[in-house]
């Protein structure tokens, strides 16, 4: 899920109402996606998204966000290049100390991704140290001191701390590959327009050897397929320096030429440690933000409430119990059934939208390859067509509080005409779950009854 459909979804629940037969009729329509939360809930955004407020408090989050995210990544690479520029500046007189651009790309990003592990154990408070250690976090919040307007819409999106969190987390990452992007650039670039020579030089008791043991060991990542970017010992021995004075050693003046091979090294070092690693960093985080997303939404106020409704049937008791305790009998030509079956092989409803006819079915547990509304705005054509469609058993769902019609006594006769049997249902209110009130009941038993018609029965 993304950040817009999250903020969305969150000002749909706060703007839009619905009733719970909306609700269930949408999942039943979309019955691909049961026992799938997040798509029904992306669907029901879908639906309703053009119902939104204007503007989308997303698109103004959004637009604030992607703002502050390009000024910190533009400071972040033009301060990369700086700092490449600045790391190997070579005057002519002392060599570039390798040891400083090493610990640019390879110690500190080393040491900022692992504090951005450590922060995403942590990422669930409100708090955590881990987390704003980052500076994109401290950037923003200067960004917010300064006195510029703050939309009202950009106010009513409160993060919890868990989607905050993660919302840093990723821009940090993006910013410092941005950063290591700047870097990479920079020493191609000094590389390709001036004749650096590379040395190393540290006060730490290390020799060559061991220094080159842990370059080797540093290059693991390339230096199968790619050896000569890996310093050699000999270069090592021949690039070490010592500060003596304003004069530099006699075995540095001589191997000058040499000495510019460190830079194959730094650049992989770069590639690997400052570029590649971040990029997996920075998915990890996108992957942590999408499920800090989808848990941010379920815990929306009235979202569960709105799966739920989805989800479970609109349980219904047809009649009440007086009436479900009548014995199945007849009405001179009128015939009760008790009990409903399973499946039919047309299910019908006088006056209903598809909508209701889905709900109606989910409600009663009942099965049929074709549903249809009749009645109502239907023109007569409309009628007689799904008539000539109409076969075998027929369910059909009538309104108990709406007493029979003369159109629908001339299409109830047509329609028996036509198929095997026709069961009229009668429903109630979908605010009383479709319970029947046994008072209009026994207007339906009396006006069918005067139906000549063996075909048709009645479900009381």
């Amino acid at each position: 899920m993304q950040l817009k459909n999250f903020i969305d979804f969150w000002q749909l629940m706060e703007e839009t109402k619905s009733t719970k037969e909306e609700r269930r009729a949408f999942s039943l329509s979309h019955s691909s996606l049961k026992d799938k939360p997040f798509s029904q809930l992306q669907a029901w955004l879908n639906l309703h998204r053009h119902s939104l407020k204007k503007p989308l408090r997303s698109e103004v989050f959004t637009s604030k966000l992607y703002v502050v995210t390009f000024v910190l990544s533009l400071l972040g690479f033009v301060l990369g290049l700086l700092s490449a520029v600045a790391l190997l500046s070579y005057n002519g007189h002392e060599p570039v100390n390798v040891i400083y651009f090493m610990a640019m790309v390879i110690a500190i990003p080393l040491l900022t991704m692992t504090l951005t592990l450590l922060s995403m154990f942590k990422v669930n408070q409100s708090k955590s140290v881990w987390v704003h250690l980052s500076p994109s976090y401290w950037f923003e919040k200067i960004l917010s001191w300064l006195p510029t307007k703050v939309e009202e819409s950009v106010k009513n999106v409160k993060m919890n701390p868990l989607l905050a969190n993660w919302i840093v987390i990723k821009r940090a990452q993006l910013v410092a590959l941005i950063f290591s992007l700047g870097l990479f650039l920079g020493l191609l670039g000094v590389v390709s327009t001036k004749d650096i020579a590379f040395a190393w030089s540290t006060t730490l008791q290390v020799t060559p050897e061991t220094f080159h043991t842990f370059l080797h060991t540093l290059a693991y990542p390339w230096r199968t397929w790619l050896p000569s970017a890996v310093p050699s010992l000999e270069l090592i021995e021949q690039s070490q320096y010592f500060r003596l004075g304003d004069k530099l050693s006699d075995v540095l003046i001589s191997n000058a030429s040499k000495l510019g091979e460190w830079w194959k090294f730094l650049a992989l070092a770069t590639l690997f440690y400052a570029m590649f690693l971040r990029v997996l960093m920075y998915l990890l985080a996108c992957f942590g933000l999408r499920m800090a997303l989808q848990k941010s939404l379920l815990r929306l106020e009235n979202v569960d409430n709105l799966l739920r409704d989805m989800n479970e049937p609109i349980i219904s008791t047809h009649a009440l119990d007086a009436t479900e305790a009548r014995e199945e009998k007849s009405f001179h030509a009128l015939h009760v059934v008790k009990k409903l079956d399973s499946s039919y092989d047309v299910v019908q409803g006088w006056a209903m939208s598809q909508e209701t006819l889905l709900v109606l079915n989910d409600s009663m547990q009942i099965i049929a390859p074709h549903v249809y509304d009749v009645g109502g705005n239907n023109t007569l054509e409309d009628d007689v067509a799904i008539i000539g469609k109409s076969h075998g058993e027929v369910l059909l769902y009538v309104k108990v509080w709406e007493p029979p019609t003369m159109d629908f006594m001339d299409y109830l006769e047509r329609l028996a005409s036509k198929v095997d049997k026709v069961i009229v249902l009668p429903v109630g209110t979908k605010e009383n779950n479709y319970v029947v009130n046994v008072k209009f009941l026994s207007m339906w038993e009396k006006k069918l009854a005067q139906c000549d018609e063996n075909k048709v029965w009645l479900k009381s």
